[in-house]
């Protein structure tokens, strides 16, 4: 780890903390004085070592960060944690700055390390994984066998069944439907998703030269889906963690250092994560000084009083940013395709256009790719003015990061380009804990 002190906090799938480690980290903080600690918690990570290595790499500047800009001096003692919570990825999603990962979905069927998550992170029966990887080795001709991996990877979503028509708990602006990936006709779906690839430069040449068609290009589409439904089961366990597990824990911990200030991040559900566990914080004074979310993959409308098309009605975490004893800044990048393009048409609960290229993805739309909407007084500024001036006054306040969240390639574009300096230092801003 590149800087310390430094804890880790492990919560499974309901919220439930590793106890050894929420101990640890409780006394460690008060033991060592800590005045400031910084939370990170991580979007799609298939193991404990890679979210450790991103921790690492994103922390590293922050020594220096805290000497040039006299934290110590002014008495501030900062620690650091990392959440670990149970997600996946996939490897063909690069993490730019770090080794390249191997190219999924291959003729080979299923890698080992998709393999591996979906039974022991989603979870889901080797059985299941074992057709679904060799169908996509296969990729026959056979509409049926599409229909086929369509319906076995729709089964894998655990819980989805509505409730009178609606599904609690995922949809970042309040009760929905089904989204149409897990409802609509499969080659219709499959070929939403694999336009939406073409759009991202996701989908390789054919043997003549020309972008794959006809089943094959359909098969690219059931791979995404996959994916997709993956995220969603990722999602809401974010939620879940955040509320049942982070929030309860920083109330215990605000308990046992009265004075401690938490600076919690996200990154992708990670970013959701923390914001719901604003939502999971006991009465009384919150520790939660700041929170920073980098390339959060949730509703842009979460943390509006009234959204634009119900104005009957808020996101699910509206107005929750007053348990912030200080901003709620939210990163966004142009060039993350992650959330520009996949997670508006996953999360899409109706079908006005069945073209994915007519798809209006303001209502379906990430704040990780445009920021917060439709939340009073928070507008967008350039990282390089943050820099400059500071964070502005504003309970909310958009960064646009696509300046240095640049990098990445399809299908998920700049998404977990994170690891900047820059990114560190706004971190530190938001919290007052440099000036």
């Amino acid at each position: 780890m590149s800087v310390e002190p430094y804890w880790e906090l492990t919560f499974d799938e309901d919220g439930h903390p590793d106890p050894a480690e929420r101990d640890a980290l409780t006394q460690g903080v008060a033991r060592r004085g800590v005045t400031d600690l910084v939370m990170f918690a991580h979007g799609w990570n298939n193991d404990r070592s890679s979210a450790t290595r991103l921790y690492s790499t994103f922390f590293a500047p922050f020594p220096h960060l805290l000497a040039a800009g006299g934290a110590e001096a002014a008495g501030r003692r900062v620690g650091y944690a990392g959440v670990i919570w149970p997600s996946m990825d996939f490897p063909d999603e690069p993490v730019p700055h770090f080794p390249q990962q191997t190219e999924g979905a291959a003729r080979t069927g299923l890698d080992p390390a998709t393999r591996e998550g979906l039974v022991r992170l989603l979870p889901c029966r080797e059985a299941t994984v074992d057709r679904l990887s060799e169908l996509l080795a296969q990729r026959p001709d056979d509409p049926a066998r599409l229909e086929e991996f369509v319906t076995l990877a729709r089964g894998l979503v655990p819980g989805a069944q509505a409730t009178n028509g609606q599904v609690p708990g995922v949809y970042d602006i309040g009760p929905g439907p089904l989204p149409a990936m897990l409802t609509a006709d499969a080659r219709q779906v499959c070929g939403d998703f694999a336009s939406a690839l073409e759009s991202v430069g996701a989908l390789p040449a054919s043997l003549f030269g020309g972008v794959v068609d006809g089943m094959e290009r359909l098969w690219h589409g059931a791979f995404e889906l996959l994916r997709q439904i993956s995220y969603w089961t990722m999602k809401r366990r974010a939620g879940t963690v955040g509320h049942d597990g982070l929030g309860p824990f920083l109330g215990g911990l605000a308990g046992s250092s009265p004075a401690l200030r938490v600076h919690l991040v996200g990154h992708s559900f990670g970013a959701r994560l923390v914001s719901f566990a604003l939502s999971g914080l006991p009465d009384g004074r919150s520790p939660v000084a700041s929170v920073t979310l980098l390339q959060g993959a949730f509703s842009h409308y979460a943390f509006t009083s009234s959204l634009p098309f119900a104005t009957d009605r808020g996101g699910a975490l509206s107005d929750l940013y007053d348990r912030i004893d200080g901003p709620l800044v939210c990163c966004y990048s142009s060039h993350d395709t992650a959330l520009g393009v996949l997670y508006p048409l996953a999360s899409m609960a109706s079908r006005d256009d069945d073209s994915v290229l007519g798809l209006d993805d303001s209502r379906w739309g990430a704040l990780g790719h445009d920021g917060l909407q439709s939340v009073s007084a928070c507008s967008g500024v350039p990282v390089a003015d943050v820099l400059r001036d500071g964070i502005p006054a504003n309970d909310c306040v958009n960064v646009d990061a696509s300046s240095v969240v640049s990098h990445g390639g399809p299908p998920t574009g700049a998404h977990s380009d994170i690891c900047h300096e820059e990114l560190a230092r706004v971190v530190l801003l938001a919290g007052k804990v440099v000036g």
